[in-house]
């Protein structure tokens, strides 16, 4: 897995590339509770761009929502971008978007 942020204004945008399972869950929990360290408070928008995600599974989504909790704790919203074929479907049937919204 590999994982890339920038900052625009207040948007934070996190492009992951690679496979989000068993194997890379403790990778990408360490580097997104890093970057939430890194973040100077205040309202953020927190993009995941997920175009690189070629296989997500129960892990994978079991570290959104844990990033989740941890990341709105701090003020800051989370939406998922570009969530290709096998893993826009995960996120559909587990409802992912009703929490984090999709954006294009």
């Amino acid at each position: 897995m590999e994982i890339k942020y920038s900052f625009q204004g207040e948007e934070l945008n996190v492009v992951m590339k690679g496979e989000l399972d068993e194997c890379t869950a403790p990778y990408v929990r360490l580097s997104l509770d890093t970057i939430l360290k890194d973040l100077n408070g205040g309202d953020t928008k927190l993009v995941l761009d997920l175009g690189g995600v070629s296989f997500m599974d129960s892990t994978g989504i079991g570290v959104l929502l844990g990033r989740y909790n941890k990341f709105r704790k701090s003020n800051v919203n989370i939406y998922i971008k570009n969530p290709q074929g096998h893993v826009n479907r995960i996120l559909e049937m587990t409802g992912i978007y009703e929490i984090m919204p999709k954006i294009s």
